[in-house]
């Protein structure tokens, strides 16, 4: 079995690797697979690391705050990039440059701080803190988890709906010229 550390640096790894490699470039292609495949990653990666969320107490107010952090973070990301019809296809694209690369390495970068301090530097007084607020490891190992999943599928939800306003296709590309 995985320690929470582990199973946190996992999750962050593969966050940061999947959507760097979604997103990055000038004139990524907006499709059902890149809508989709966000959604597949979270029916997977909650199911595997969640074991059983917390649905009380503060316990529940910190899972609940790691959602409300991945959904702002997710609409601060889907800010960063543009969405535009592509002139070549007339298609939804896109684009994504240093910016968005940093914002999401600085929040994984701290996330991953979070998690590897709370086992080596602020150890005790986090356990104190949960202790006195009745919080388990696995409250805020979901709290990080959930963080993860929200920001990716608002960023999705943010591109997608982006997407699906663009005004119509040009005349030219819609008519295949």
């Amino acid at each position: 079995m995985l320690s929470e550390l582990t199973e946190a640096m996992i999750v962050n790894g593969v966050v940061l690797a999947t959507v760097l490699a979604s997103d990055l470039g000038p004139a990524r292609k907006i499709g059902p697979m890149r809508l989709l495949r966000p959604v597949i990653a979270a029916a997977v990666i909650v199911p595997l690391f969640v074991d059983r969320p917390v649905t009380h107490g503060t316990g529940l107010v910190v899972e609940v705050a790691g959602v409300l952090a991945g959904l702002l973070g997710g609409l601060a990301a889907a800010a960063l990039m543009g969405v535009y019809r592509s002139l070549d296809t007339g298609k939804a694209v896109s684009r994504a440059g240093a910016p968005y690369a940093i914002f999401w390495t600085l929040v994984i970068g701290a996330r991953v701080a979070f998690s590897h301090g709370a086992v080596h530097w602020f150890e005790g007084s986090l356990v104190s803190w949960a202790i006195a607020n009745q919080v388990s490891v696995a409250a805020i190992t979901d709290g990080l988890i959930f963080m993860a999943v929200a920001m990716v599928l608002m960023r999705t939800a943010g591109i997608g709906f982006r997407a699906s306003r663009l005004p119509g296709a040009p005349a030219l590309v819609a008519q295949g010229a």
